[in-house]
């Protein structure tokens, strides 16, 4: 089975949509991008079009590559005080000369809409009510969708970033699914990829999981993100991939439409905390 994204975030769209019709005022996102990474560019062109689509405000915040991180943070700040702001996003990744974890700190956690203020993830390792990291939301969406069961299962996690890999494995745990996290400095990745039941591959690296490394009737879910030629590719041989497994989200089409909407109903959530 296929599990398709698109047809997904294509329901969450069409409910938020229905709720926002009705608000006296609208919700709006404040993104800021920091310097000329056409990735990003693209990322955050797909962000404003969703966000006026559904019914938010959007504004871009741009800033040169070559500017002082506090001015970026003093923009933050200034965002976070603005009533009429409900989400501050930072576009990542940031030069190289910024301190990410200072600048992300800075966002409100009431406005963090990208889930990554240390008071967010802390409540979500708690299982508290927060905004949450809108790939992992994501995940967990697909795999809700469709009904695939969570609870006793062994879920294997490729990854341990703050934006996908740890908020992905937490929020599994938190449904009580066995997790086991691999990562860049894991030893022989075949021997725990083949005893998932769900595995989870957030790593950026084509092709990285072949045949011989997928458990027969496992669900995978492929967050990668590669560009192969022309071509968007995961982290999963698909082709082989879908032979194997008994579902497989597709790359592109998958993780991607779901993040996005994900990402505007914590733009909601947080106009409706404020």
């Amino acid at each position: 089975m296929i599990l398709d994204g698109q047809k997904v975030a294509q329901v969450i769209y069409e409910k938020l949509k229905k709720e926002l019709k009705w608000l006296a005022s609208k919700p709006k996102l404040a993104v800021i991008l920091v310097g000329e990474n056409p990735a990003s560019e693209s990322y955050v062109k797909i962000k404003e079009e969703t966000a006026k689509a559904i019914g938010i405000d959007f504004e871009l915040f741009k800033f040169a590559s070559d500017i002082d991180e506090t001015e970026v943070i003093s923009r933050i700040e200034l965002l976070n005080n603005d009533t009429e702001v409900s989400g501050v996003l930072v576009q990542l990744p940031l030069p190289a000369h910024f301190d990410e974890t200072r600048v992300l700190q800075s966002i409100s956690p009431k406005k963090d809409v990208d889930g990554l203020n240390a008071l967010n993830l802390g409540k979500m390792l708690m299982g508290l009510e927060a905004l949450y990291p809108a790939t992992a939301l994501a995940v967990l969406e697909i795999l809700d969708f469709y009904e695939i069961p969570i609870e006793g299962r062994h879920a294997v996690v490729i990854g341990k970033s703050n934006l996908v890999g740890k908020p992905v494995a937490d929020m599994l745990l938190n449904r009580s699914a066995t997790v086991t996290v691999c990562h860049e400095r894991t030893e022989d990745l075949q021997f725990f990829c083949k005893r998932a039941d769900i595995l989870v591959s957030a790593v950026g690296k084509a092709n990285l999981i072949g045949a011989d490394m997928i458990k027969d009737g496992s669900v995978i879910i492929d967050v990668g993100v590669n560009k192969v030629g022309n071509k968007l590719v995961g982290d999963v041989d698909f082709k082989e991939g879908r032979k194997r497994a008994s579902a497989i989200t597709p790359v592109p089409g998958g993780v991607g439409p779901v993040t996005v909407v994900m990402l505007m109903k914590n733009v909601f959530q947080a106009y409706k905390e404020a």
